[in-house]
């Protein structure tokens, strides 16, 4: 018989090691997009450039026309805008599957297992088919993996809120998002050692595939060991059992306007809440994405700098998004998550504006002539960092926070509509305003007037409410013993 949590006897707790085990799921996530996101939009850059101008990006930038290079990104960014238009169909469809399955392990597992391992074993054929000037096997390879985590990633990140009371997701997902931190900057010190900038920096008949392989493959064994540690760690329908009484108590603390009833359609103030958080998650996201799918080309062909740079950028992003998740639950539980969210967006927006001020240093400091990185980016990536990880910390939460436990995957899959609109669209318009400006400096300018856009749509219709509080357990007891 499973044991009941003593949720009214000691109030909420926030079960820290299971998680952190929860969050293995969005190791795996983070990592596999880390190594897309840096290594795939340079790749098609390269390819691209040998179809239109029958010259490698190495040969087009030695040759003094590297606008031509800028010309291409309006295609990049095409390729990179229909692998979001797929996730766009498919991660709410997934969320109401797995809302609705029943299986001896769980109604999330089946999907994480899956799209786990169909992931893994196509995600290192991209970098094999590029090296092979194979854009079309590469391409396909892309659709393959971006499928497949789309079937994994909903049902993953909507295992936190089934078995986590409202009143505690803030804090959870800070703990998620450090556990997804980790797996990024597993892919961020490889991207420092195989640097993508040695490859694409390099004569055909010089080129080695290892470089750009690696990281591939191993993404790909570290994707698997998460999603198995996953598995033998979490038991879907014993927590459910377990956590009735706690999720019960956690329904009736949660921050809403109207409190939550399936029997009837949802309120006219939570549908507006809900559509207000949507809406400016939605521009956030076409900032966020433009900035992670357009940065490596910025540091190789506008700073002129190593692609090592990059991952360094990424590592120091990455430990101040740690700081912003390990903090976003305790500042959300003094101001509430509005004005948590509303905070994340202002400093962003403070660092996106320096960002503005960076320009190629000229000093030569690499064997392929390459420019010393501007140290003015390392900050502007640690202000980014730290703003973002407290809108995202609380965004999440603050939409699941309005559906019952029977709809979770179901209003994740909104969470990912609106991202993953917002990751459709702006690498296409952010690709094809470079190509009309003929300017890198334009990409800054772009993520930053989204967030501002974003911080005064938030700001002004998001409502403010606190959920109730709750004592929670401390201490040696809040790791639990299950």
């Amino acid at each position: 018989m499973a044991k009941k949590s003593p949720a009214s006897a000691s109030g909420l707790r926030l079960n820290y090691r299971r998680t952190a085990l929860i969050g293995f799921a969005f190791f795996g996530i983070l990592l596999l997009w880390q190594v897309y996101d840096s290594w795939c939009p340079t790749f098609l850059t390269d390819i691209f450039a040998r179809r239109m101008y029958n010259m490698s990006s190495y040969a087009l930038k030695a040759s003094g026309n590297e606008h031509q290079i800028l010309q291409v990104q309006w295609i990049v960014g095409i390729i990179m805008a229909l692998d979001n238009l797929a996730a766009l169909i498919l991660l709410p469809i997934f969320g109401n599957l797995s809302d609705r399955t029943r299986t001896p392990i769980g109604k999330r597992m089946p999907y994480i297992l899956v799209g786990t391992f169909v992931a893994a074993v196509a995600f290192p054929f991209i970098p094999l088919f590029f090296h092979r000037n194979n854009i079309v096997g590469m391409v396909v390879m892309m659709g393959v993996v971006l499928i497949f985590m789309m079937m994994y990633r909903n049902p993953a990140v909507a295992l936190m809120p089934d078995i986590t009371p409202k009143p505690l997701r803030a804090k959870a997902n800070g703990i998620i998002n450090i556990m997804g931190y980790l797996g990024g900057a597993f892919a961020t010190v490889l991207g420092i050692f195989l640097v993508l900038s040695n490859y694409i920096n390099t004569p055909d008949e010089a080129r080695n595939v290892w470089i750009i392989e690696l990281p591939f493959l191993i993404a790909s064994v570290l994707m698997v060991i998460s999603a198995l540690v996953l598995f033998f760690t979490i038991r879907e329908n014993t927590l459910a059992e377990e956590l009735k009484d706690e999720m019960a108590l956690g329904e009736s603390l949660a921050a809403v306007e109207t409190p939550i009833d399936d029997d009837k359609p949802m309120s006219a103030a939570n549908r507006r809440m809900l559509l207000a958080i949507l809406g400016a998650e939605f521009l956030w996201f076409m900032a966020d994405n433009a900035l992670g799918t357009y940065i490596g080309n910025y540091v190789i062909y506008y700073l002129k700098s190593a692609s090592s740079a990059t991952m360094i950028m990424t590592i120091v992003g990455g430990l101040a998004s740690v700081i912003g998740f390990a903090t976003a639950g305790s500042i959300a539980d003094k101001i509430g998550r509005k004005w948590t969210i509303s905070s994340g967006l202002a400093v962003t927006f403070l660092g996106l504006i320096i960002m503005c001020f960076a320009a190629p240093t000229g000093r030569v400091v690499g064997a392929n002539g390459e420019f010393a990185f501007p140290t003015l980016l390392f900050a502007v990536w640690a202000i980014k960092g730290f703003g973002m990880a407290l809108v995202h910390n609380c965004s999440f939460p603050m939409v699941v926070e309005l559906c019952s436990s029977k709809k979770i995957g179901k209003f994740t899959g909104y969470y990912y509509t609106a991202s993953m609109s917002a990751q459709t669209i702006t690498p296409v318009l952010l690709g094809l305003t470079l190509n009309a400006t003929q300017a890198w400096r334009t990409l800054p300018i772009y993520a930053s007037l989204l967030i501002c856009l974003s911080f005064t749509v938030f700001t002004a219709l998001v409502k403010n409410i606190k959920a109730g509080k709750v004592a929670n357990v401390k201490g040696l007891e809040a790791i639990g013993d299950d």
